[in-house]
């Protein structure tokens, strides 16, 4: 099986134009097998770009085409009334990949999703988005890099280390069931532990990479999780050993203040829940090596 998306996801890019973002990775994305049923764009409605018929709005989208699923790829001004938008036309999964939204937008887009559209998910925002394996893949993630089959989910904050991590998994042979890139901005829609309790209710995925970085305690709250709801197993790698203190490493979610989201701390946490850690994301690979090979 696979969480959040499969083969029955039907989706609607946000914003789409001949020349957008949306357009160049969503048409990458219905290349791979994903159902993209429509577009929107309040300027184009009624036209047709390269096969995907695009509406007006969110809501004549989902109207005509059943859509259940968003990719939003709009500039930072534009995607949080594009995330509400997409909320309040029913739809259950929204993956946002933009990035530099300020962090008060998306403070206050998420506690709107949480007031008023409670079956509303975000994925993201500043994201890679969400790959499913031979079966849908939702955002800018290279989709040769996937491995159809199980029995591994991947869950990371890091975009990069996502694509190597699932990277290293194909090429020892060792398929993924899904691959979610949750982002790394202060405020993600969705967490580690939204991944770890629907990766642990999946039958078919049978152990876990996660893959975190300096800032935040989001893995710390993880590895509590971790601890006392999973019993499957977890290997798991930290970005940013080496980030010096109090300056921002690559977003804004990654920063260290004071003894606060260290990488140490975080491995140390990790270690004491009984999660198998890395040193960097080839060692993830072969220490998930190892567990499969037990597995089987």
């Amino acid at each position: 099986m696979s969480i959040f998306v499969d083969e029955n996801t039907k989706v609607v890019i946000q914003g789409l134009s001949p020349t957008s973002q949306g357009a160049y990775h969503g048409l990458r994305n219905r290349a791979y097998g994903t159902q993209v049923v429509a577009g929107t764009n309040p300027k184009r409605g009624g036209e047709n770009i390269q096969g995907i018929p695009v509406y007006a709005t969110v809501a004549e989208a989902v109207a005509e085409t059943g859509a259940n699923a968003s990719f939003i790829a709009v500039p930072p001004s534009g995607a949080p009334s594009a995330i509400l938008e997409a909320a309040e036309a029913g739809i259950p999964f929204v993956v946002c990949i933009t990035e530099f939204i300020p962090a008060q937008d998306e403070a206050r887009v998420s506690a709107t999703l949480r007031r008023f559209f409670p079956g509303t998910r975000l994925l993201g925002p500043n994201c890679p988005g969400i790959i499913s394996p031979g079966k849908a893949n939702i955002g800018i993630t290279a989709d040769d890099i996937a491995l159809p089959g199980g029995p591994v989910g991947l869950v990371s904050r890091s975009g990069t280390v996502f694509y190597q991590a699932l990277y290293e998994l194909t090429q020892k042979g060792i398929g993924q069931t899904t691959g979610v890139g949750i982002g790394g901005d202060p405020v993600p829609g969705t967490n580690f532990i939204d991944c770890l309790a629907a990766f642990q209710a999946d039958p078919e995925t049978r152990a876990v990479i996660m893959i975190g970085e300096i800032g935040g305690v989001e893995e710390e709250r993880a590895a509590e999780f971790i601890a006392s709801e999973m019993d499957k197993p977890v290997i798991a790698y930290i970005a940013g050993v080496t980030a010096p203190p109090g300056r921002k490493m690559g977003h804004a979610g990654a920063i260290v203040s004071g003894s606060k989201g260290t990488a140490a701390a975080k491995m140390a946490a990790l270690s004491q829940a009984g999660v198998l850690v890395a040193k960097n994301p080839t060692e993830a690979g072969e220490l998930m090596a190892g567990v499969v090979a037990e597995l089987a």
